[in-house]
């Protein structure tokens, strides 16, 4: 028989309560090939991720990947992590607390927001146990993926099902499948690019890049190319751009198999040879910044303009703990949330 865990704490006539549960992808405890290789074990055997014969791929993960990469991914995190710790898990904290905040300041029913990581630590099941223990009744999942994608959301979800099968008494669940067309959001974003060109300068040419995934998980319905690029249009126009003067791109490709395209990188390549001598880089898919913007963007990518000629190269930061971005994050809750009674 199942063990069933939670909810003990909580009394028939405890007073209700929201819960937020905001969720991204994850970080290793610490820039080591330990950490990391634990942190990439959990995150890469997720069927969500890799969408291979678990046979097949254990024996390529155990017996390769895990032999090799976090060694090297250990490095990469020694580049970014600063005094704080890890830049997601720190600024997704900031997040999360002003987010509670901006919930709090608005006034209306008791909200409590809990962070969670869908690899590594906090953990989603010890955010969702954090929220019962507090009388959460109604729980709202808000993966910071603007986008969705079966590959990050549906993940997210996964965990946090998983876990309340193993809950006696289950609080009433809602997810944020995206928001990528929430005004709020694309309205931070293009403040964003034009709070840096002010400060910077305007460079030739706009380049969104987007993390990329496989070509055939498009195929088989995935709905992220097209909300991709129903996100970087929108942001276009807002800025008031024309066709010539943005871009978009897909970075982090791993593996043999074809990927979203153009790829990142090869682009960076290619547009000094074409006559653009300096971009700026927005990642409008990035709720935070993280290895793959630190140092993969505003590193690797940076390197591979220059290099091949071009002039400046500027990364926009992600939109972080802006106080636009958590309004619309705000907006995105009380949207949800609207008409949700307490009493079911």
């Amino acid at each position: 028989m199942p063990r069933y865990i939670g909810s003990a704490e909580i009394q028939p006539d405890h007073p209700d309560a929201l819960g937020v549960l905001l969720t991204n992808l994850g970080t290793p405890e610490a820039p080591d090939t330990g950490p990391v290789r634990r942190y990439l074990r959990e995150f890469l055997w997720d069927p969500r991720v890799v969408e291979l014969p678990r046979p097949l791929w254990w024996l390529i993960l155990n017996g390769v990947i895990l032999n090799i990469r976090p060694r090297r991914s250990a490095a990469a995190y020694r580049e970014v992590w600063t005094q704080d710790g890890s830049p997601l898990l720190h600024i997704g904290r900031q997040q999360a607390a002003a987010l509670q905040a901006a919930l709090d300041s608005r006034g209306g029913e008791t909200t409590h927001v809990e962070l969670a990581m869908r690899y590594g630590q906090p953990s989603v099941p010890a955010g969702i146990d954090a929220l019962i223990a507090r009388g959460v009744r109604r729980l709202l999942v808000l993966p910071l993926y603007p986008q969705y994608s079966a590959s990050t959301t549906a993940s997210v979800f996964d965990a946090v099902s998983e876990h309340l099968q193993r809950c006696r008494w289950i609080p009433e669940l809602r997810v944020v499948n995206d928001y990528w067309h929430q005004p709020g959001y694309i309205a931070a974003l293009a403040a964003s690019v034009r709070e840096h060109w002010a400060e910077h300068g305007r460079a030739e040419r706009l380049v969104m890049s987007f993390h990329g995934v496989p070509q055939r998980y498009i195929r088989d319905g995935d709905p992220y190319l097209l909300q991709c690029r129903q996100t970087a249009a929108r942001l276009a126009a807002a800025l008031q751009l024309d066709d010539a003067d943005w871009q978009l791109v897909f970075q982090s490709r791993v593996g043999r198999e074809p990927w979203l395209q153009p790829y990142c990188d090869e682009s960076m390549k290619k547009l000094p040879g074409e006559g653009v001598k300096s971009v700026d880089l927005i990642c409008p898919g990035f709720a935070a910044d993280c290895l793959e913007t630190i140092e993969e963007i505003d590193g690797e990518n940076r390197g591979y303009f220059l290099g091949a000629g071009g002039e400046r190269f500027s990364y926009i930061p992600a939109l972080n703990a802006r106080a636009d971005h958590i309004a619309c994050l705000a907006d995105v809750v009380q949207r949800h949330t609207a008409g949700w009674a307490a009493d079911g």
